[in-house]
């Protein structure tokens, strides 16, 4: 009789002690809160379904931005905040200036490149009740 090999079963390239060891050094990088939160939702690193759910779920944390960290818009205003702590009122006057000079010049660049020929006029009145009072009276004559 020929005895078969069995067929070793792998995840993204690695057997199951690999699998679990990585779930391990994975899990030891997260915050105590999403830990616990794995351990309360039944995430275990025991049996292959398990640890396979627990690879792909850690993943995701890991994939997910921090809440805790700054967003863009939060360094940009704590950077203009530390800015402005050192500069004179006349280097922050003077800043502004430039600014605003340099916005207008963009500005004339953009409509000398893009004219704008047409004029867009907007109508925020409400509707008149007598064309809803004629459609209505239409349609129940019918």
């Amino acid at each position: 009789m020929v005895s078969q090999k069995r067929k070793r079963r792998s995840f993204s390239g690695m057997n199951y002690r690999e699998v679990q060891r990585s779930n391990t050094n994975r899990k030891k990088k997260l915050p105590k809160a999403d830990q616990t939160w794995l351990k309360t939702n039944g995430y275990r690193n025991v049996g292959w379904n398990n640890v396979i759910k627990l690879y792909q779920k850690i993943n995701d944390f890991l994939a997910s931005p921090d809440s805790d960290d700054p967003t863009l818009e939060e360094l940009f205003l704590k950077a203009d905040q530390i800015g402005k702590k050192y500069q004179t009122v006349e280097e922050v006057k003077a800043f502004e200036q430039a600014f605003q000079t340099e916005i207008n010049a963009i500005s004339e660049q953009i409509d000398h490149q893009f004219p704008d020929q047409e004029i867009e006029v907007v109508d925020y009145s409400p509707p008149s009740r007598t064309n809803q009072k004629r459609k209505t009276a239409k349609s129940r004559k019918r």
